[in-house]
């Protein structure tokens, strides 16, 4: 039976898949692009939007979630060829990470496709990047438009309302009414139902 089996297996036993993604996302907050393949690529995707919201929260027991799911790494940036830390991956994600994604409702990542293969299995070779500040959303909200439903349209025909644009004021004179316009010298002719030409 298939009871809570969901997720990839990835060939890997429980403990080491949950170390293959601890990495990954860890890797991912510090450095912001990583290169897998779509298969690691598709399940770390969700575990690391969820720390991401996680940091959206901000307060001191959604840290220590994200320290249980995540472990803390220091971050390490090598400066003159001496190593220096520059702070902790749980620092970063609620400190810089978090504030940048206040205004988002979800969607932090993507995965960009390479034309590369992986030597040894072949595998597809992606992209998995954090968005920046600069992405847009995905959907704009849009005013709602100025249509009428069909029941409002309706009732306007029954009550002899016109359902045009424009309605004639009855103040207006009886005289305003559109005549035909004159014809043109040297216009070209426009044939009528009986087969007779008249000047345009």
């Amino acid at each position: 039976m298939r009871h809570r089996s969901a997720g990839r297996e990835l060939s890997r036993t429980s403990a080491h898949r949950l170390a293959l993604r601890r990495n990954l996302a860890q890797s991912l907050i510090e450095h912001e692009t990583i290169s897998t393949t779509i298969q690691k690529a598709k399940e770390i995707k969700p575990f690391v939007e969820k720390l991401i919201t996680l940091a959206k929260k901000g307060s001191l027991q959604y840290r220590r979630r994200a320290i249980s799911m995540l472990r803390d790494r220091t971050i390490v940036a090598f400066e003159d060829g001496e190593p220096v830390e520059k702070g902790t991956v749980v620092g970063k994600l609620f400190s810089e990470l978090g504030p940048r994604y206040l205004d988002r409702a979800g969607g932090y990542t993507r995965i960009i496709r390479l034309s590369l293969r992986r030597l040894g299995d072949n595998g597809q070779v992606v992209l998995l990047q954090l968005l920046g500040k600069e992405e847009p959303l995905k959907k704009e909200k849009r005013a709602p438009g100025k249509r009428r439903s069909r029941k409002r349209a309706g009732q306007s025909a029954a009550a002899g309302k016109p359902t045009g644009a424009a309605e004639t004021s009855p103040e207006a004179p009886a005289q305003a009414t559109e005549t035909a316009p004159e014809p043109q010298e040297g216009a070209p002719a426009e044939p009528q139902a009986d087969g007779t030409e008249r000047p345009k």
